[in-house]
């Protein structure tokens, strides 16, 4: 048996035995610095939360109880409005109700389950705190008749202790009929919702319709963020306020144009992360349907990039996590899915609220190659179908560029009709011949040879039209075209039908389309 004994350090820095020097230790361990209540209880409120990740921090509870079913309850009275998530789970003793209701129940140090989807012990407490001033949690497990408890802010301030409350005939209490009828489960009330119905009014309908608008801000964000647990097999059911929260899966996975590039595991600490790039279908492969839904609650070009998963729980959804890409027009169809298991909290820096991920060093390199993969297997699918339109629809004024043969040999000009070059041309305000001489300079200079052999050297080196502009330089380009067309007369619905089949314009219908309704809402 070892004789070791453990060591601490004095002030001095001289080592101390932690048997023959108690008096130095407790000198050492110094006064004890408890929080007070009524103070930290109110700090516990600004963790971040919003209405959507607090209820979702919840659900996380229920899932980890086992529930099949989890409904969540919005009940309208102005102010003093209230909600209810309620499950069907293996619900809690007594012992473990007032220990959950604990600040701080689980040192996140402390090794779960590999399918549990807590972490810090802080979930119930600091999400309801957020959205309320009292919250009651009444559970079960089966063959009992069930226990509540209750954190009331305004109590723990006014006597200053971390003091639960009994609630009086908790099971006469309107919100909890539902769990009446489980045989197990749990139930969380959140009243004094201050921070939900703040100065709010029972007869007002504009507030009615925010309070609504709320409601569908959380299940469309229930829907993406529990997507993998609301399909397949052993699936589990969500509805707010009666009705049925259905999965949104960012990679419309199950579509046959969509492409799944690869799985690849890399391995991070004796674990395994499991990164799966999706190419999504273009708009021409998809109903309108299928691509209105596959926007998400983002828009199509704000959701693309990683969406991190923890235990199948979606924490970070559509983003480049600082990686060094920027989220352009053309890379819209890359979305790419990854897999962490729990045991990587810490090297993920995983926060609180479960809405924060950090890529570790050590895979940083990983995850840019196959950003970098899928972005281009992104933008060759955006652009293919653009240069299909271009070559079978396109007009004499489509093309900067045009061919001449001479001598047999190819000569490039610029399309003098193409409309911008003509805007000009045909502008009182320039210099017409200096304008020829210039456009005749570029014509004769064009560089042939380098072109040749840049192409034979990386042919998968040249750029496309504007792929290193930015999407409000492009946007400026529009608005000068479209005012160049408009001075030749042309209609609104015959200048956005030219610029769908313009070269520049290939790989941007959507930006036209925005540019459209911009314009039609001005008017």
């Amino acid at each position: 048996m070892s004789k070791t004994k453990s060591r601490l350090l004095s002030n001095n820095g001289d080592l101390l035995s932690t048997e023959d020097n108690k008096k130095d230790l407790q000198e050492i361990l110094g006064e004890y610095a408890d929080p007070r209540p009524s103070a930290l209880i109110e700090s516990l409120r600004a963790f971040g939360y919003d209405l959507k990740t607090s209820i979702a921090d919840l659900i996380d509870n229920s899932i980890s109880a086992h529930a099949k079913n989890i409904y969540v309850d919005f009940y309208y009275n102005g102010f003093d409005s209230s909600v209810t998530i309620t499950d069907d789970g293996i619900g809690m003793t007594l012992e473990g109700l007032v220990n959950a209701m604990r600040p701080g129940s689980f040192s996140p140090l402390e090794v779960r389950k590999p399918e549990d989807l807590g972490r810090f012990g802080l979930g119930l407490k600091t999400a309801s705190f957020s959205q309320c001033r009292r919250t009651t949690v009444f559970s079960k497990i089966e063959g009992s008749t069930g226990n509540a408890r209750t954190w009331d802010l305004d109590t723990v301030i006014a006597g200053n202790k971390w003091q639960l409350i009994i609630p009086n005939s908790s099971g006469e209490i309107r919100e909890f009929s539902r769990i009446r009828n489980f045989n197990s489960g749990t139930v969380v009330l959140w009243e004094k919702t201050d921070r939900i119905s703040s100065g709010m009014e029972t007869e007002c309908a504009n507030d009615l319709n925010r309070f609504n608008d709320m409601i569908d801000e959380v299940s469309e964000h229930l829907s993406m963020t529990f997507h993998r647990f609301l399909e397949g097999h052993g699936k589990i059911n969500i509805f707010i306020n009666g009705n049925p929260v259905e999965p949104w899966d960012p990679f419309l996975s199950s579509h046959p144009s969509t492409q799944e590039i690869t799985d690849e595991p890399i391995p991070l600490s004796k674990e395994i992360v499991n990164i799966t790039p999706y190419v999504l279908p273009h708009h021409s492969r998809i109903t309108d349907e299928e691509h209105e839904r596959s926007s998400g609650p983002k828009g199509w070009n704000d959701q693309q990039g990683f969406y991190i998963y923890r235990n199948r729980r979606l924490l970070v959804s559509g983003s480049w996590l600082n990686l060094g890409f920027k989220k352009e027009e053309h890379y819209k169809l890359a979305r790419i899915k990854v897999d962490i298991p729990n045991s990587l909290d810490s090297q993920w820096q995983i926060d609180v609220k479960k809405a924060v991920a950090r890529p570790p060093p050590q895979i940083r390199d990983d995850l840019k190659r196959l950003a970098r993969l899928t972005r281009k297997r992104a933008s060759d699918i955006y652009r293919h179908r653009g240069k299909i339109i271009a070559r079978t629809q396109s007009g004499n004024d489509t093309f900067m560029w045009e061919i001449i043969t001479k001598n047999r040999k190819p000569t490039y000009k610029i399309n003098r009709k193409h409309p911008l070059v003509s805007d000009l041309l045909n502008d009182d305000s320039v210099n017409h011949t200096k304008i020829r001489q210039l456009l005749k300079g570029i014509e004769e200079t064009v560089p042939i040879s380098a072109i040749i052999l840049k192409n034979s050297e990386n042919p998968d080196s040249i750029s496309a039209p504007f792929e290193h502009s930015s999407e409000d330089e492009i946007y400026g380009y529009i608005d000068v075209f479209y005012l160049a067309l408009k001075k030749r007369g042309f209609t609104d619905s015959a200048i956005l039908e030219k610029l769908r089949f313009h070269e520049e314009f290939r790989d941007y219908q959507d930006l036209i389309d925005i540019y459209f309704e911009k314009r039609r809402k001005n008017e």
